[in-house]
């Protein structure tokens, strides 16, 4: 005859197996919001998506190139308006950026239109989480080409200064939650630009707002534009440089840089010299950290194709932060074989045909 006891142990071990199938029931309910058919559904709509996303960045005439866009646009938000889409990668839609927050509350779309060989848009969007699967989206419209002044101040989805984002960082102060973006913008034919500025989303209307003041950086003669609302790093064309979050040290890190030429005021001269610099989140604050390293980690001495490091075996200063003109020099030769090799013709193909 079983014992109260036994019985007891029998009912607890019903229970906790209970509980177990109800939590293991609801997390892949909440894994699979998107109905098959949904899912069938957005699959055949990223399968379109692609070519015209391919043709948007890589096609040779500009016309084509605007009309992609313009239908990948459209498609875009049908898409968008199924239910749950928020749920829904579109990671093999390569030329486009796809971030989620950390915390999966929003994602943010971004990707550039070319022009021609010297002007870029950026365009973008930002798809927010809810509760019922329903879309809510907040397209971004670039102001970069309308300003003078794109560190001036708090800006809007509206009057946004566009980048390609390939970084979401997390971070919270009393109670609220601040999301710094890091981005990249293939600027002008001399020089690219790499962005950092914090987002936030009014807690009356939901819209996002870029920038603010969040930066306290020391005055340097490499970096002529400083201002509190974001941070901008603007250097040659050819060069390459890190600008990235760094988990393991919670710091962003990014190149010093210096003119080639001894010209502070033309931006298109910078280059790395192989110190590093960063940003420290204190108090709702990015601090500005003016040297990173006393010796350069091993990670930082290896070429990261995306990112661009530097390799720091060939950094410009030596170990008493002098600069050494023999490496300058050579490193400005380098770059400018890269920008020569970038303009030279391409074969014809046969027929004529480019």
């Amino acid at each position: 005859m079983k014992t109260v006891t036994s019985l007891l142990h029998m009912d607890m071990k019903k229970s906790i197996f209970a509980i177990f199938l109800l939590s293991l029931a609801f997390s892949v309910s909440a894994q699979s919001r998107i109905t098959e058919a949904n899912y069938t559904d957005l699959s055949k709509r990223e399968l379109s998506l692609k070519g015209y996303a391919d043709s948007m960045i890589n096609a040779q005439n500009a016309g084509t190139r605007f009309r992609s866009d313009s239908v990948f646009v459209r498609n875009f938000v049908k898409a968008l308006q199924v239910q749950h889409s928020f749920d829904y990668a579109f990671d093999s839609i390569q030329s486009i950026s796809r971030l989620y927050a950390p915390d999966s509350s929003f994602r943010i779309f971004t990707w550039q239109l070319k022009k021609d060989e010297y002007f870029y848009y950026q365009k973008g969007a930002i798809q927010k989480r809810t509760k019922d699967g329903s879309l809510q989206l907040y397209p971004l419209f670039d102001a970069s080409m309308f300003t003078a002044k794109p560190m001036d101040s708090v800006r809007s989805r509206r009057n946004w200064i566009g980048a390609i984002y390939y970084k979401v960082i997390q971070k919270s102060w009393q109670g609220k939650n601040y999301y710094t973006l890091l981005g990249f913008d293939g600027f002008t034919v001399s020089s690219n630009r790499k962005w950092m500025e914090v987002l936030t989303f009014d807690e009356k209307t939901g819209e996002p707002m870029f920038g603010g003041p969040y930066f306290t950086v020391k005055p340097d003669t490499a970096k002529k534009a400083i201002s509190p609302y974001r941070y901008l790093m603007e250097y040659k064309k050819e060069a390459s440089t890190t600008f990235n979050y760094n988990g393991e040290m919670d710091m962003v890190i990014f190149d010093h840089l210096i003119s080639e030429s001894d010209e502070p005021h033309r931006p298109q001269t910078y280059i790395p010299d192989g110190d590093f610099e960063g940003f420290q989140w204190k108090n709702g604050m990015w601090v500005h950290v003016s040297k990173v390293f006393t010796d350069v980690p091993d990670e930082f001495k290896k070429v990261d194709p995306l990112l661009g490091n530097a390799p720091a075996d060939d950094a410009i200063r030596d170990k008493d932060g002098n600069i050494d003109e023999k490496k300058l020099e050579e490193r400005s030769r380098q770059n400018d074989q890269k920008a020569k090799e970038k303009v030279k013709p391409k074969p014809k193909k046969p027929g004529g045909g480019q």
